[in-house]
């Protein structure tokens, strides 16, 4: 099969032929129909997450079943799925006995210590697996899988309540996914970006208003006093913008960490003291999340704007992702 191979920190990715895995137990085979490239592949390959090269990365894979392994009675073949970043823990530890898998230090992740999806075919673990709803299409699946599961994720975990407002800091590949599941979810929403040239796209998104800044933020819905967001979600991988952000949060509101920086440090200012506010850290927080954040693409209500690339001009995706020239997420379609 041919997959995407990393050679070596900071390598160029090259497509070349390697032999097709085989399933062991508990496993199933997928035919991969399309794979997301997250941002994360680009810390990954720069040497972020301890991968071992050459490596073939990857976590927003949507697929077919074409084989299953030993043991697998949850699944069969010609199952449509998706896989998650998280496969697999060692159930021994604390946190699979609280059942916080996400924190097993032992965990088997896609793409990180087991091969990723940015190939014809994966393994991947019968139970990690999701089944994709009727009627979605396999290229607007595969960015839920991480990008849809996080901000959507991060969103329930910030657990906002009927007539509070949202605000999404950073219009990209999680941000504009952020402002689509805030509204379906049925929350005024407000667009936070510097860059004049999304604002009329965060409106046909389903923005109800858009500001550039913490400021503007606070300004925005003011009454008595009373403007501003309860819930920032920063998706955004400028640690300034998430900072600035804070300005405009509400009393007792709460900013929820899901964009990266490896550039910068986050300086939070006092304010967040006097306003007894949270920052909350979130990842894929929980399976419930993944199966909503599914649905919701299914009916409708929410829309990945993908870019598609052949497996083959893979690198020149992963090129476009790194220097921030997609919008605003590049998909992979093998040719199989």
């Amino acid at each position: 099969m041919l997959a995407a191979v990393v050679p070596s920190i900071n390598g160029k990715w090259e497509v070349k032929e390697v032999p097709t895995p085989q399933v062991n137990t508990n496993q199933v085979l997928l035919k991969i129909h399309a794979s997301g490239i997250c941002y994360t592949d680009v810390h990954i390959t720069k040497g972020g997450l301890g991968v071992k090269f050459p490596h073939t990365i990857g976590h927003e894979p949507a697929g077919e079943i074409v084989d299953l392994g030993e043991g697998v009675t949850t699944r069969k073949v010609g199952d449509r799925v998706g896989v998650p970043f998280l496969q697999s823990t060692c159930g021994r530890c604390e946190w699979c006995q609280r059942g916080k898998l996400f924190f097993c230090p032992n965990k088997i992740a896609t793409g990180i210590n087991i091969t990723g999806s940015h190939a014809e075919y994966m393994v991947a673990y019968a139970d990690a697996t999701q089944l994709l709803p009727n009627g979605l299409s396999y290229d607007q699946a595969a960015p839920i899988f991480c990008a849809g599961y996080t901000v959507y994720s991060g969103l329930r975990l910030a657990d906002p309540k009927p007539h509070e407002r949202i605000a999404v800091v950073g219009i990209g590949a999680l941000g504009h996914l952020g402002i689509q599941y805030s509204k379906a979810a049925g929350f005024e929403t407000i667009a936070v970006t510097h860059s004049k040239d999304k604002e009329e796209l965060a409106y046909k998104l389903g923005a109800d208003s858009v500001v550039s800044d913490g400021e503007g933020l606070l300004k925005e819905g003011q009454h008595d006093g009373a403007g501003g967001a309860d819930v920032i979600l920063a998706t955004s991988n400028s640690y300034k913008a998430t900072a600035d952000s804070i300005k405009g949060l509400r009393p007792d509101g709460r900013v929820v960490l899901m964009g990266v920086s490896t550039t910068e440090p986050l300086t939070i200012s006092p304010e967040i003291l006097f306003k007894r506010a949270r920052i909350i850290g979130s990842t894929q927080n929980d399976r419930e999340h993944l199966y909503e954040a599914l649905d919701y693409v299914a009916k409708g209500k929410v829309k990945v704007m993908t870019e598609m690339f052949p497996l083959e001009e893979i690198s020149n995706a992963y090129d476009k992702v790194a220097n921030g020239n997609v919008r605003f997420k590049a998909v992979i379609e093998p040719k199989i």
